[in-house]
């Protein structure tokens, strides 16, 4: 897998060497608890991102480490995509630093004691409203039985703007069973209305802020996280 990853890579950095508008992206958010897809992954943590686009390509590096408990899982990944004409396709690499291999080293990739998750998505932006359909192919993934997962989560979003904000309502599923996400076979996991707004520091400089409340009827769980963005 680190092989294909590679090839990806250098295909990535051929295109963008050839184009003639690259774009660099940097930033970082904080946020007072990391809820992901609905679920809980812990406490306050910062979230710092860089990313590369060119040609309709792009490769992006996300990682997250909690900032209230060293307990917290630490995560690093790694995505490529292709979007064109609304559609977009991509890969993505998940790290954590906790799994079959206990001393979360990285380089790690053999099948049953790697702690890398590799999945797969297909997205399309109908401008009014986005739907997603990610599933894992690979890595740790696993169910009780030894069988793999392949865990898939499919997401609809919709982007509003009301009272000079701008707001995200969104509901995601999983299809089947999957210890990944705490489920037993179709379960919402994450019924979420996120809403973002510049928070103005002076008549320059201005910092995005979030608030939003997210509920997941298959774990019963409700969170309320707010978050700041770099």
């Amino acid at each position: 897998m680190k092989k294909y990853f590679s090839i990806a890579i250098m295909i990535f950095t051929i295109v963008a060497n050839v184009s003639a508008e690259v774009e660099t992206t940097v930033g970082a958010d904080v946020v007072s608890r990391y809820i992901w897809r609905g679920c809980d992954l812990g406490e306050a943590a910062i979230q710092p991102s860089l990313g590369v686009s060119a040609a309709g390509f792009d490769l992006s590096l996300w990682g997250s480490t909690g900032i209230v408990s060293a307990a917290d899982t630490k995560e690093f990944d790694i995505t490529l995509s292709y979007g064109i004409a609304g559609l977009s396709v991509g890969v993505t690499d998940y790290w954590f630093n906790v799994g079959p291999e206990p001393y979360g080293r990285y380089f790690k990739y053999e099948e049953g004691a790697t702690n890398h998750v590799f999945e797969a998505f297909l997205g399309y932006d109908l401008g009014f409203a986005s739907i997603t359909w990610n599933t894992n192919f690979a890595g740790n993934d696993y169910k009780d039985d030894g069988d793999r997962a392949f865990s898939s989560y499919c997401e609809v979003a919709a982007p509003f703007s009301v009272g000079g904000a701008d707001w995200t309502a969104c509901i995601g599923f999983v299809p089947t069973e999957s210890p990944l996400y705490g489920t037993d076979g179709f379960a919402v996991t994450n019924i979420s209305l996120t809403a973002t707004k510049a928070l103005e520091i002076t008549d320059r400089f201005s910092l995005p802020i979030s608030a939003g409340l997210t509920l997941n009827p298959c774990s019963e769980s409700a969170f309320f996280v707010f978050g700041i963005s770099f």
